[in-house]
């Protein structure tokens, strides 16, 4: 097996995870309120199994999770995605306590994580983090500050948080943490955003936290944050391909059955060469994104600047092809409800989280060029 030809094992559970999304994850979705955590539907992703692969999965399965659920249901991948992005900063650098309290709560549903990193100076530039661990005595800290766009905030039950324990020294002085929901000090309040799922503000006045809250070494937090967005910006991607195959697939149904000007759609050769590109991108994104996941699971030392491109690609692609599935539809792809209408809400936002776009490029960049030094 190589990324390019999934075998029929994997395809086959990839149409079995659609079928799931459509019949048993979606009707929950359509329950839940914009802007909120949808606890159902987070419970009902532990009751499949699927939480527990964020743990067990390698970066391609994780991948081909993502991308089969949002083909069927953008909000179920979301949930199980920020699962994983939330929790596995414990699963990789935690304690045996802390991931003996934590990760079976994450992986059945009863507990909700968030990823804490962006903040209101530092969002793509997060080595200029300003949340400051203050020294409370050996082994012990007092986190001030805000978090500003994070998913899930304020409603989950366990912070991967970020903080500043070196002034002056960039990403090197920057410690992770976990930090329950029900520390005092800590509080958050929602943002109505244009992207449905829960995004959130927190402050953090004087939270107290201790070594046992470390999650990995003191001033090398920037490297727990890097290591998880390096398997977490590749299935970024894969949702990004999981919603442009759906946009496609609404695209080929609309126009081959569309009449208009004395045929269909589909036989008017500007609506098949859009169709044609539409497929070309999306196909060169999936490939891409299988690429960059795979040389995950290998080891590979190009990680880092794979995992930008894959996720620079395909995002830009699913904004393209989402854009030109509407275009195609016409007006009707603008009323609420409609799938389209729903995707083109959903697929910007991917193009700015976990890096965006623009720092995707200087990702690459300087990958190339460290890679001519080292030769």
């Amino acid at each position: 097996m190589t990324a390019f030809s999934l075998e029929p094992a994997r395809r086959a559970w990839c149409a079995e995870l659609r079928a799931l999304a459509a019949e048993r994850l979606r009707p929950l979705a359509e329950k839940g309120e914009p802007g909120r955590v949808n606890r159902p539907l987070v419970a009902e992703l532990g009751a499949l199994g699927l939480l527990p692969r964020l743990f067990t999965s390698g970066a391609l399965d994780l991948c081909l999770m993502r991308e089969s659920l949002a083909r069927a249901c953008t909000e179920a991948e979301t949930a199980l995605a920020l699962q994983g992005l939330g929790a596995h900063p414990v699963h990789a650098h935690g304690t045996a306590a802390q991931r003996a309290r934590w990760l079976p709560r994450v992986s059945d549903g009863s507990a909700v994580a968030a990823f804490a990193l962006s903040e209101p100076g530092a969002g793509s530039d997060a080595a200029a983090l300003s949340l400051a661990a203050h020294p409370d005595g050996p082994g012990r800290w007092r986190l001030t500050g805000e978090k500003c766009w994070i998913s899930n905030a304020p409603e989950a039950d366990l912070y991967t948080v970020f903080a500043r324990t070196t002034p002056g020294a960039g990403a090197r002085g920057v410690t992770a943490f976990l930090v329950p929901a029900d520390r005092p000090g800590l509080t958050g309040t929602g943002l109505d955003m244009l992207s449905p799922h829960p995004i959130g503000a927190l402050a953090l006045d004087a939270v107290p936290v201790t070594a046992d809250d470390l999650l990995g070494e003191v001033d090398r937090g920037f490297r727990v944050a890097m290591g998880t967005l390096n398997l977490f910006r590749p299935s970024v991607g894969a949702f990004a391909v999981g919603m442009a195959q759906a946009a496609l697939d609404a695209t080929l149904e609309h126009t081959a059955r569309r009449d208009a000007f004395g045929g269909r759609l589909k036989d008017l050769q500007s609506v098949a060469h859009q169709v044609a590109e539409m497929a070309l991108r999306t196909e060169s994104a999936r490939l891409m994104v299988y690429a960059a996941a795979t040389a995950y699971d290998a080891g590979a030392p190009d990680v880092p600047k794979r995992a930008a491109m894959a996720k620079l690609l395909a995002t830009e692609t699913a904004q393209y092809v989402v854009d030109r599935a509407v275009q195609l539809h016409g007006a009707r792809a603008l009323q609420r409800g409609h799938l389209l209408e729903h995707l083109y809400r959903e697929v910007r936002a991917p193009r700015i989280y976990e890096g965006a776009s623009e720092v995707q490029r200087g990702v690459v960049a300087k990958e190339l060029y460290k890679s001519l030094e080292d030769r």
